[in-house]
């Protein structure tokens, strides 16, 4: 039988026999360069020679000299003329002088001009810019407002995106997760997942505000508490703040084993406060026997101090307030007492974690921080008169 005639090659094996050469090279390369970060050898320890590496691993002197030739590239290894190849000091990374920050708000009035103000002092102190994107509480504006500041050029997101009032927010957040840039979510994150949330958040304690809230009510005497809260016309808008007072507030009264005979949480819309000047809210307050109340969010507040007022109930004697956010709690005809969230200080650990990720990439630690605002004690809790009278008694 004759032989078969074989078909010239046309470049084929030596393309293939190419393409093993540069991986034995390569997988070389790798093997060293893991040694390396490992430790396996020092900074300024000498490599084994090409020529024994050759006889220890059975490669070709050429693949070695490859392999070498790579590591200095990467700049993991040193050659010293006459004396050998040795592991290189570890380059300084250089870093981007001037990083440029994207944020996105619901808006820039009451709650969020102190948190911007903390941003950009923050990103200013460090040579960093910020480029300002709002979607006026509107789902349906939010993602173009993102990607707004993605193709301005952002190297990061600070992101206050609408996750309540959706389907799916885990779905929301996995996608603001995916975008191209590393993002912190700001007054935000997914409380109900536990240790499965991933995101890296800056957060309020929001239920532990209203906790010490109700707590400070209770040490002021007061065993019959109330909740007062501004509800939200739509879904898609609800604020996320009234949620989580009013689990700090259901808390505290579980935790003191306070009264819970008939309802003491009342809620109504912006709309609702503003039609009747709280006077339907402080009726319902009224008839539950309440002496004390805590109320979201400070215009709701003074609102029905002065609701009281012309139902002749004395603020703090007949009913202590406290009001929840101190944006103009200051400013009320009778001073509110207020939980008081760190908003700047919101806004300059936002800033400070996304360049902190910006700068040490994967070997940053996940940051998920939660500040628990603070009570500023003003007149509408009666805690000052209280004190009067102690000092005044040499208690």
């Amino acid at each position: 039988m004759p032989k078969r005639k074989q078909e010239p090659d046309s470049g084929g094996a030596a393309l293939r026999d190419t393409a093993k050469a540069n991986l034995k090279f390569q997988d070389l390369s790798d093997d060293l360069r893991r040694d390396i970060i490992a430790g396996t050898w020092a900074v300024g320890t000498k490599l084994p020679t090409e020529q024994q590496l050759a006889a220890e691993t059975g490669l070709s002197l050429t693949t070695v000299r490859r392999a070498f030739e790579d590591l200095v590239g990467k700049g993991l290894v040193v050659r010293r003329q006459g004396a050998g190849s040795f592991v290189a000091a570890p380059q300084r990374t250089q870093k981007r002088s001037r990083f440029v920050i994207g944020v996105l708000l619901p808006d820039t009035q009451l709650y969020y001009p102190r948190v911007l103000q903390g941003i950009e002092e923050h990103l200013s102190a460090r040579g960093a810019s910020l480029q300002l994107s709002t979607y006026h509480y509107d789902f349906t504006r939010e993602n173009a407002s993102i990607q707004f500041l993605l193709d301005a050029g952002v190297d990061g997101l600070i992101l206050v995106p609408t996750l309540t009032g959706l389907e799916n927010p885990q779905q929301r957040v996995a996608e603001l997760m995916a975008l191209p840039v590393p993002v912190v979510l700001l007054e935000r994150s997914l409380d109900d997942l536990g240790p499965g949330d991933l995101t890296e958040h800056v957060c309020s304690d929001h239920q532990g505000g209203a906790y010490d809230a109700v707590m400070h009510l209770h040490r002021l005497g007061h065993r019959k508490i109330g909740l007062l809260t501004r509800a939200n016309e739509a879904a898609r808008s609800s604020n996320p703040t009234q949620a989580a007072v009013i689990a700090g507030y259901t808390a505290a009264i579980t935790a003191l084993g306070l009264e819970t005979d008939g309802r003491m949480a009342f809620s109504a819309t912006k709309p609702e406060w503003e039609a009747d000047q709280a006077e339907h809210m402080f009726g319902l307050l009224a008839g539950s026997g309440a002496t004390a109340a805590l109320v979201f969010g400070d215009r709701e507040a003074a609102l029905l101090e002065g609701a009281a007022s012309r139902h002749g109930v004395r603020v703090p004697e007949d009913l202590a307030l406290v009001s929840y956010d101190d944006e103009m709690a200051d400013l009320a005809r009778i001073p509110l007492t207020a939980v008081s969230p760190a908003k700047h200080r919101l806004g300059v650990m936002a800033a400070d974690v996304l360049l902190r990720r910006l700068t040490e990439g994967d070997a940053c630690p996940l940051y998920q921080i939660r500040l628990r605002p603070r009570i500023v004690v003003r007149d509408s809790c009666g805690a000052k008169r209280c004190e009067a009278r102690s000092a005044a008694f040499g208690g």
